[in-house]
């Protein structure tokens, strides 16, 4: 792929940057570069190589859900700003339903 500043440009506009005229040079320069070595990956012989589920074998390990009684601990409520009937106050974020 060849890249040019009018391709920059584009890519400019897409991720909402403006470059300067001497930083454009460079980023061609570096983002051809980067492009060259995704290329070289393309000369592997994969055609034996299986495609990858997972990077790595490990399972997950379960354990019985089991219902807790969380001790209140009333040094949170007292350090908040306002609290009612052990639960925190914060400001209302969504519209009340009409």
């Amino acid at each position: 792929m060849q890249l040019d500043v009018s391709l920059l440009l584009k890519l400019e506009e897409l991720s909402r940057l403006q470059l300067a005229d001497e930083d454009r040079k460079e980023m061609i320069s570096t983002l051809s570069n980067m492009l060259n070595m995704v290329e070289k990956l393309n000369e592997l012989p994969t055609s034996e190589v299986e495609p990858l589920v997972y990077l790595h074998n490990n399972e997950n390990i379960w354990r019985e859900d089991s219902p807790e009684i969380s001790a209140f601990n009333p040094l949170a409520l007292r350090e908040a700003p306002e609290s009612k009937d052990n639960f925190f106050v914060v400001p209302r974020v969504l519209p009340s339903n009409p």
